[in-house]
């Protein structure tokens, strides 16, 4: 038996988006291309050693995509009707969905159990302009009211912001009653910044402001200390933006009490 690897290499790479191994299409491949072959043939075909080809056609079969028959006493696999493989999709389909909705069933269980981790994840970091959006999505993600308490340069962050999603962020804290306290610099404009942005929510989550001197807080910068254990970082002064976010409840707290003694330092 003589294979065209161009050819069986060719329509393999056509099956690649199906969900199939690499050798299971160059198996399949090589049984459409010949009609059918018994398990020694497709190993000398396909260059696989016998037992591995022996597996993959065993697994084709169960999947629906090749018949298993008897020959000369001997198993002989053949593919299975075209029509099958939309079945085989299909089937895909139907368990990424269980599998999605099982997920859904048990994720609180599983973030609970996460939570308890001693050593997971904690930092994430964001780079770019879409990226760093997240970064302020990430404040309003949970369900419960809590106090935001904030670092900011709050006039550039509203320019740095797309207007859609400043609307978004402030709705959502209104209805989840988000308050917050922010220390910015004592310009026209940020003094401003509650009558300009804020004017079309209720006043009972409009930002408690104090102000630092202009010259000594220059920086295009935002620090956040939000929910219950995060603080995000955004520096979007540099060309490319960059955001991080920092999940743990003790960096959480000590960046609450720096912020209280920054408060008490500042004027209304």
């Amino acid at each position: 038996m003589a294979l065209n690897k161009q050819k069986t290499s060719d329509f393999s790479e056509k099956l690649s988006g199906l969900g199939l191994s690499e050798k299971e299409r160059t198996v399949y491949s090589a049984l459409l291309e010949f009609g059918g072959a018994f398990p020694s043939q497709v190993a000398e075909v396909t260059k696989l050693n016998r037992s591995t080809a022996y597996t993959i056609l065993t697994d084709l079969a169960v999947k629906g995509l090749i018949l298993e028959l008897r020959r000369r006493n001997k198993i002989f696999y053949q593919v299975e009707k075209p029509q099958k493989l939309i079945r085989f999709a299909k089937d895909r389909i139907r368990l990424a969905e269980e599998g999605l909705e099982k997920t859904q069933k048990i994720l609180p269980e599983i973030e609970g159990l996460f939570s308890l981790l001693p050593n997971k994840p904690r930092i994430r970091f964001f780079e770019g302009f879409p990226e760093v959006l997240s970064v302020h999505e990430d404040h309003i993600s949970g369900e419960e009211k809590y106090e935001m308490l904030a670092w900011a340069n709050a006039n550039e962050i509203i320019k740095f912001l797309p207007a859609k999603l400043v609307k978004e962020y402030l709705k959502k804290k209104e209805n989840l009653g988000i308050t917050t306290r922010a220390i910015v610099p004592n310009t026209s404009e940020d003094r401003r910044y509650n009558e300009k942005n804020y004017r079309y929510v209720s006043k009972k989550i409009w930002v408690d402001l104090r102000f630092v001197q202009a010259k000594k807080f220059p920086q295009f910068c935002e620090i956040t200390i939000y929910g219950k254990n995060k603080v995000s970082i955004l520096n979007f002064g540099k060309e490319t933006p960059i955001g991080v976010i920092i999940e743990d409840q003790t960096i959480h707290d000590v960046m609450a009490m720096i912020f209280e003694l920054s408060w008490k330092g500042t004027r209304k």
